[in-house]
Order: C-alpha cells, then structure tokens, then sequence
C-alpha cells in the first residue's frame, strides 16, 4: 500500500508540475515522490524475495498499517514542499507581508 499510495502521489504532482506555469517548486515535490515509490518498490522487491508467494497475502491489519505509513510520507512530503515554498518566495510574497509590518 506504501508504494501505490506514494506512485499516486508522484504520477499527480508529476502532471500538476507539467500542467503549472508557475514556479511553485513542483518538481521539488515530484521528485519527492518519485524517491519515495523508489524506495518503497526496493522494499517490496526484497520484501518478495524473502517472503516468496506469501507477499502477495497481506493481513488486513498489515495493510492499514501500510496505508498509515504510506499516508504520513505523502503528508511528511507536503510538509517539506510548503516550508521549502515559503524559504525560497518564488512569489516574494512572503517578503512583502514581513516587510509591511
């Protein structure tokens, strides 16, 4: 579930970053993404080399454990985008707010 859950979230930011004009750092978030289905996918590879047909039989309580984590990455990820966002100002918005106080 990690890894469908954080492909989805790469393959939409992915299209929004193609589909924006904008600089709204959307690749930074992309690419986020992209490492985490990464390395999630190496997990799961190792995890099926180890485990054999039974990977493919989850308990359903491994799953929404799964699902939570898969989550909280794309959550995690968000988090990092919107700080890494309001660091760089692509808008200089920011700025002028502080600098109007």
């Amino acid at each position: 579930m990690t890894l469908l859950i954080t492909a989805f979230a790469a393959v939409i930011a992915t299209i929004a970053w193609y589909n924006t004009k904008a600089d709204r750092k959307l690749g930074t978030l992309a690419l986020m993404y992209w490492g985490a289905s990464l390395m999630w996918l190496v997990d799961s590879v190792v995890e099926y080399l180890e485990a054999g047909a039974e990977f493919f039989t989850p308990a359903s309580a491994d799953m929404i454990n799964d699902s939570y984590l898969g989550l909280s990455v794309v959550a995690l990820g968000l988090i990092i985008w919107i700080v890494v966002l309001l660091v760089k100002d692509p808008d200089g918005k920011v700025r002028a707010a502080l600098s109007r106080k």
